[in-house]
């Protein structure tokens, strides 16, 4: 949806800003990558831009015009974000966390979101198939959902704790909630709560059990006929 706003914040050196929503209640990332425009931009500069959301991570401008070329960066300073004489506008707290988490290879990020949403899908149609079928445990999909409420509040507690230096959840249980079917709530835990999402080695981890988790519940559903469920042992 096209939408127009005003540049607030312009860093020439990392080539990224902010731009204030035409009712000023947001303010958006922006990528020079993504600007249109014949010079650099400018703090006060009026622009035109297409919004997209970015694997839970907030809003994002696109295809970035400007509506008043006059104000443009006429120097670095300026494209820093004022004018040669003013003082440069600092980023809050909030801006400094926003671009942080924010970078060039942003958009992929949907791709995998995407990914992660259809493979949910998926899992809950093989739960629900299974169970109907008896190919596996009738209770599967109920544990199921109350595993994914418990893995949702380890990482809704294990977020309070770093916010507030308490004891910590182990990486280890919550890869273990994760393994035993708890993966969804933990990628959703991962997005909404922006916990565990920037830890690449983490991620990698995790991905690793959602895999072992699905493959294993795979098999278990396309298990010879002679082979007796789990819960009849």
């Amino acid at each position: 949806m096209t939408q127009t706003g005003e540049v607030i914040r312009w860093d020439a050196e990392r080539g990224f800003g902010f731009i204030a929503t035409a009712d000023g209640r947001r303010h958006v990332f922006f990528h020079v990558r993504d600007f249109r425009g014949g010079a650099a931009p400018g703090v006060g500069l009026r622009v035109g831009f297409e919004e997209i959301q970015v694997g839970g991570k907030g809003p994002r401008a696109m295809d970035v015009r400007p509506l008043n070329p006059a104000v443009t960066a006429a120097s670095p300073r300026a494209a820093a974000g004022g004018s040669p004489g003013a003082p440069r506008p600092c980023a809050t707290p909030a801006h400094r966390r926003h671009a942080s988490r924010t970078h060039v290879g942003d958009p992929p990020a949907a791709n995998g979101a995407a990914l992660a949403r259809l493979l949910m899908l998926g899992w809950l149609a093989l739960l629900a198939w299974g169970a109907w079928s008896q190919r596996l445990p009738v209770w599967l999909p109920l544990g199921a959902v109350l595993l994914n409420g418990a893995t949702y509040l380890a990482y809704a507690g294990d977020k309070r704790a770093a916010q507030s230096r308490a004891w910590r959840t182990p990486e280890q249980t919550l890869h273990l909630l994760a393994l035993l079917g708890g993966w969804p709530a933990a990628w959703w835990a991962q997005q909404r709560l922006r916990h565990k999402s920037r830890k690449l080695a983490f991620r990698q981890r995790y991905w690793v059990t959602v895999l072992l988790h699905c493959t294993a519940l795979a098999l278990l559903a396309a298990r010879p006929a002679w082979l007796p469920l789990p819960g009849a042992l």
